[in-house]
């Protein structure tokens, strides 16, 4: 077979070669191309911050905490991340499990059979220092993608109040009730609820994306204040299943909402007195970017409380974004940076200033420059996404949540919508 048309035709066979463990596969008018090792990445994350009111300050004793997350991609293992960074004493988690939510059959049951236990060096109990954190053993079950996940946890009792580590608004629907029942399908002893997350900073998967995750660290408006509880109407949420479902190949990346009501670039919560608000982007950046799984770019999509809460003038808030970036790139990461979206109307709480034209000067004049700066590698334009033609400095209407500077569902969608994928996605998948 040595004929010109016999070497040609054995060009055009498909070659199977195995090298180790790996299968590849090439043509005569492809490149042999490996499946992507599996490999951790993040699909779930909250941004945490010190206790405030209520459930807490002072914690947990003797109780279970079922709480549900929303999957960004999926995998075939899981694990979580706990926290007790702002905790005053070492906090005990008795058990814990991950499950499927199986909520036809009612509040915080979850599918029969589903229910796995995650351990801590082969250890059902852990015992996180304050100021600590821990991560699980891998967990073997299939992750879907954006779909929701019941993380149960269950706290023994414990001989003083010790703050719990939260996040205040998750706009999904916490069960607790007293007692161990971290490994019941039922809810129906967990009859006291809250919208809030306790001790869960994330929720990591092993799967073959190859495309690591993207932090977005933000304000209300990343945090889905205003959109639907229990609906996962985020932005963040809609990005993530567009990702999954046009990126291509299937390789989306995890998308890890880091947002914080309230939250500035540069000053704390506990500022205005609200502890709960958290602390500024800069010094969670470490905590909330760098400490992610798998992180390969960051979003930052913060500033609009930093011109009507601090009223801070614009140079200022355009040096922190740029610090930001630089703490960002210097760690390797892609940076891309959102513009501001408008708030006219906006009534804030009483005592603090709400919408004025010399205010709003300050945020057009960040968003000038984010839109001409060569410092970034991307830049997402929700300003204008989100402004309403007819008055570019308001919502518009149909998006508007009603207070005039947080998009309700459909806007939440739209901002989804109007991010150019190719942004998001590493250069080889882009073809």
């Amino acid at each position: 077979m040595n004929s010109p048309r016999q070497r040609q035709f054995l060009m055009a066979l498909v070659t199977l070669v195995t090298v180790g463990s790996t299968l590849l596969v090439a043509t005569a008018n492809s490149q042999a191309v490996a499946p992507e090792p599996e490999a951790w990445t993040g699909s779930w994350s909250a941004a945490l911050t010190p206790a405030g009111a209520g459930k807490s300050k002072d914690g947990f004793s003797d109780q279970t905490i079922r709480m549900f997350v929303h999957t960004s991609v999926g995998g075939t293992q899981a694990r979580i991340r706990l926290s007790n960074r702002y905790g005053t004493a070492p906090l005990t988690i008795g058990r814990a499990t991950l499950a499927l939510p199986w909520p036809e059959a009612g509040p915080g049951d979850l599918k029969p059979g589903s229910v796995v236990d995650a351990t801590f060096n082969g250890q059902k109990q852990v015992t996180i220092p304050s100021g600590g954190s821990a991560v699980s053993d891998p967990v073997p079950m299939e992750v879907p993608a954006s779909q929701d996940i019941a993380v149960t946890l269950y706290v023994p009792a414990q001989a003083k109040p010790n703050p719990a580590t939260w996040h205040l608004y998750s706009r999904e629907t916490s069960y607790i009730g007293t007692g161990d029942h971290a490994g019941e399908a039922s809810g129906a002893k967990l009859a006291e609820t809250r919208n809030n997350w306790y001790y869960l900073a994330g929720l990591d998967v092993l799967n073959r994306t190859g495309q690591g995750s993207i932090v977005v660290l933000g304000d209300s408006i990343t945090d889905g204040l205003k959109t639907t509880v229990n609906a996962d109407r985020r932005w963040t949420d809609f990005l993530g299943a567009r990702l999954v479902k046009e990126a291509p190949g299937g390789n989306a990346p995890g998308i890890l909402n880091a947002g914080l009501s309230g939250n500035r670039l540069t000053l704390n919560g506990a500022d205005l007195g609200v502890n709960e608000l958290g602390m500024n982007g800069a010094s969670r950046f470490h905590f909330d970017v760098l400490g992610q799984t798998g992180v390969r770019t960051v979003i930052l999509a913060l500033g609009i409380n930093d011109v009507w809460l601090s009223q801070d003038n614009a140079d200022n808030i355009i040096a922190r974004i740029q610090q930001m970036a630089s703490v960002a790139k210097q760690a390797g990461l892609k940076v891309i940076v959102c513009t501001l979206s408008p708030w006219n109307a906006f009534e804030s709480a009483p005592g603090v200033v709400a919408y004025t034209p010399t205010l709003d000067s300050v945020r057009l004049q960040v968003n000038s420059y984010i839109r001409t700066s060569t410092e970034f590698d991307g830049v997402i334009d929700f300003d204008a996404a989100l402004r309403d033609p007819a008055n570019p400095t308001k919502l518009r209407p149909e998006w508007d949540s009603g207070d005039h500077i947080h998009p309700n569902d459909a806007g939440n969608e739209a901002m989804a919508k109007a991010i150019p994928l190719d942004l998001l996605l590493d250069d080889e998948d882009e073809d």
